[in-house]
């Protein structure tokens, strides 16, 4: 991304009491700069600023209020949007970093070419991305960016190669299929038994 682009850094999950204060997820890292007092925010789709009045933490998000909307009523009219910043000079990442929003829809691969999925979603845990792989031939699985398992990380090009062993894969277990109904009296029936700026990825991988 360069300067002039616009970046999600939250998402209006709320409305919070009636002064028109809204509860955001923070889908950034840096949700003091970018929530601070007077600074503008636009609503997906709309070039229209928002300046902001006051926010400050509230688990699990941020409460938000902004200048002109000021009840519950006109609050609602956020509800669900999506919050960007446009980004400034200098604030573009540097090279083998990237924003969660470029990882999503990267196709990822074996070693040897298998197609194992393809990523829709990212996040953090014990302080490292993780990203939600869903495809065949292994259902969903979860895979750490880190180089024990990533070989190649090139999201811009929509390619992240995998060590499949490595990640000691295998695919979900097949559905058990309906049974029939017993002729016998009693007998039942057998049952069949988871854009933005969230941060930018940073593993130690190769990044070509």
């Amino acid at each position: 991304m360069s300067a002039g682009d616009r970046l999600a850094v939250g998402l209006v999950r709320g409305i919070h009491g009636r002064r028109g204060a809204v509860r955001v997820e923070v889908l950034t890292d840096r949700p003091e700069e970018r929530f601070g007092r007077g600074r503008r925010v636009f609503r997906e789709g709309s070039d229209e600023p928002l300046i902001i009045l006051a926010a400050h933490p509230d688990d699990p998000g941020w409460l938000v209020r902004f200048e002109g909307i000021r009840d519950r009523t006109a609050a609602e009219s956020l509800r669900d949007a999506y919050l960007e910043v446009v980004l400034g000079p200098g604030e573009e990442l540097p090279r083998g970093e990237y924003y969660w929003h470029e990882v999503l829809g990267s196709s990822v691969v074996g070693i040897d070419g298998t197609l194992l999925g393809t990523v829709v979603d990212v996040y953090r845990a014990g302080g490292a991305e993780v990203f939600l792989v869903r495809g065949a031939p292994y259902g969903e699985f979860d895979l750490p960016a880190v180089r024990d398992f990533i070989r190649i990380f090139a999201p811009r090009r929509g390619e992240i190669v995998v060590d499949a062993d490595a990640l000691e894969l295998t695919p979900p277990a097949p559905k058990r299929p309906r049974g029939r109904r017993s002729s016998k009296p009693g007998a039942g029936v057998g049952q069949a038994p988871r854009t933005d700026e969230a941060g930018a990825v940073e593993p130690a991988l190769e990044t070509p």
